[in-house]
């Protein structure tokens, strides 16, 4: 499996399981919006139809419509894309992808941003084998 694969699943692992960790002891917000009459009148019918409330219905569907987007590859390379373009905050990101894979998009981004290493050539190694050949630059220059 090539890095970027196994980077991607361990990011959507981790959102899942972030995800899970959740609990219903998780402090309630309330949210208003406006909807079109007509799907507010479905998911009154769903909610009937489940003996349930309307909450309930949307905070489940908002949980798994959350889910399946953290678990796009789409999405894993618009965020970390985002972040590496300094157009998310950190802490953004660990909301949207988990505190650990945030972390190694941080230690990915700071190795990105940092200066390449200035190394000489070893005098010690033979790469070629005694079989190196040589250039004449020269006759190149002359074409």
């Amino acid at each position: 499996m090539c890095k970027l694969c196994a980077f991607v699943e361990t990011v959507i692992i981790l959102c899942v399981e972030h995800a899970h960790r959740m609990s219903a002891s998780d402090e309630p917000r309330r949210v208003h919006f406006q909807s079109p009459e007509y799907l507010v009148e479905r998911l009154d019918a769903v909610a009937e139809l489940f003996d349930t409330d309307r909450t309930d219905l949307l905070v489940e569907a908002i949980r798994e419509y959350l889910e399946e987007t953290a678990d796009s590859e789409t999405f894993q390379e618009l965020v970390a894309t985002k972040y590496y373009d300094d157009q998310l905050e950190f802490e953004t990101v660990k909301q949207l992808v988990g505190t650990e894979t945030a972390q190694r998009l941080r230690l990915l981004k700071a190795d990105l941003e940092g200066e390449p290493l200035d190394l000489d050539t070893p005098d010690d190694v033979d790469i070629y084998g005694g079989d190196a050949a040589t250039v004449d630059t020269d006759d190149a220059a002359e074409r």
